[in-house]
């Protein structure tokens, strides 16, 4: 998720019921056949860029179908919560986007529909998706809470110009290499790294990856949280730590939280950033793809692959839909829409992101330098966030300990295994 820069609201999932509600009725009595809610995720630049981008794709799923779509973007800094209230009270839309990392939580409350066999075959079937990204979409063993929209994929973007300056012939391929790089580019008041210490689901993101190389997990196989265990522990003190220790991360990215990083990055502040699929964002801000190289976020082995060597989280939107939407009809004809082969190719190449169609996929246009380390990280490197009912808890809990862990380090505490282990106990202490 792009996000993924939510705030959680824990309280409101703990009061949610498998009888929660939304969806349908704002459209209103018998024009609702003929009209459709749709909340949107802020993918683009700016609210209004993503209106602008979206506008005329619904205007023709409406001279398709005759079915209007009422279109909000909704600020990732208001997503989650808008849709947990949206599942109690009821006055919700009829299709939205979710985070994927939140698919598991939002399944829980019963109150997105469930996308069984009957539902996949309204929209062309299951197998058209990319089954990386359909790992993301629920709980194991359960039908999927939403189905996916966009793919996304963290990869390590850096500055060409800075690294030739500084002497460096190639990107890090080891956290060894990234550190030693991030030293020789953090000099004249530059930095080698950005972070955005604030963002507490991008913290998720980062130690998620790093916990995995460590060989740990954050939930046991029962769903358990479980943040204390050593590989955890030296997840997070490694990740604290580049700002910490290795200082080539800006004391100042320890109060980051809405992509400052990736500006300070495109303004040539910063010389590296792990981002995902950052590139047209960073056209947006000015920079030419000549000015900047992407490569596959480092491992201890140098080598991306499984086990040990998760270089990203599965990334991504999923769309959903609100389970007592009183125009189901029409909002399975909007998610077939939305998810079609040439939909799919028109809206993934304006986002910059990579189809989880498999026959999109297979277009020129996602063959590019940039968008291949991701489409090689999605197949071969990711894993999926936990799908477990409490991973809204778990963003919220960790990643605020590792906002706390940075604001220590930007102050100039130490960061020792001690202090990461005693903030992880309490994490895990605050989770249902």
């Amino acid at each position: 998720m792009n996000g993924l820069r939510a705030a959680t609201a824990i309280t409101l999932l703990t009061a949610l019921t498998a009888t929660g509600c939304g969806g349908g009725g704002q459209a209103g009595g018998a024009e609702a056949p003929k009209t459709l809610t749709y909340w949107a995720s802020n993918q683009g630049p700016s609210i209004e860029a993503d209106k602008e981008i979206l506008a005329p794709e619904l205007k023709k799923f409406e001279q398709q179908t005759g079915i209007k779509v009422e279109l909000e973007v909704v600020p990732w800094s208001d997503l989650l919560n808008r849709i947990l209230a949206a599942t109690t009270s009821g006055q919700g839309p009829d299709v939205l986007n979710i985070g994927n990392t939140w698919s598991a939580s939002l399944q829980a409350t019963g109150a997105l529909m469930p996308w069984d066999a009957a539902a996949f075959g309204k929209i062309g079937g299951r197998d058209r998706f990319v089954e990386s990204a359909l790992g993301s979409t629920g709980a194991a063993g359960s039908d999927p809470a939403a189905v996916p929209l966009y793919s996304m994929a963290y990869a390590l973007y850096y500055h060409k110009k800075a690294f030739a300056d500084a002497g460096i012939e190639r990107p890090p391929a080891t956290w060894d290499e990234l550190v030693a790089a991030g030293k020789k580019l953090s000099t004249g008041g530059k930095w080698g790294l950005g972070a955005e210490g604030s963002n507490l689901s991008n913290n998720i993101h980062q130690v998620f990856v790093l916990a995995k190389q460590h060989g740990a997990d954050f939930f046991d196989a029962t769903g358990k949280a479980d943040f204390t265990s050593d590989g955890a522990v030296a997840a997070v003190k490694q990740y604290v730590d580049l700002m910490a220790t290795d200082k080539i991360i800006a004391p100042g990215n320890a109060e980051y939280d809405k992509n400052q990083s990736l500006q300070d990055f495109a303004k040539g502040d910063t010389a590296m950033i792990l981002w995902q699929t950052a590139a047209a964002t960073l056209e947006s801000h000015g920079m030419s793809p000549d000015n900047f190289g992407v490569a596959p976020v480092p491992v201890a082995s140098g080598t991306p692959g499984t086990g040990r060597n998760v270089n990203s989280m599965v990334a991504g939107i999923n769309l959903a839909v609100f389970k007592n939407t009183d125009n189901l009809d029409g909002a399975l004809k909007f998610v077939n829409f939305m998810t079609g082969d040439e939909e799919q190719k028109i809206l993934n190449k304006t986002y910059g992101s990579i189809p989880p169609v498999k026959a999109a996929q297979q277009d020129e246009a996602f063959g590019t330098p940039a968008l291949s380390v991701l489409r090689e990280t999605l197949a071969t490197s990711a894993a999926a966030l936990p799908q477990v009912p409490a991973e809204s808890q778990f963003e919220t809990a960790v990643g605020t300990a590792v906002k706390e862990l940075f604001a220590d380090a930007a102050s100039g505490r130490a960061i020792t295994t001690e202090l990461v282990r005693e903030r992880l106990t309490k994490a895990q202490q605050q989770m249902p």
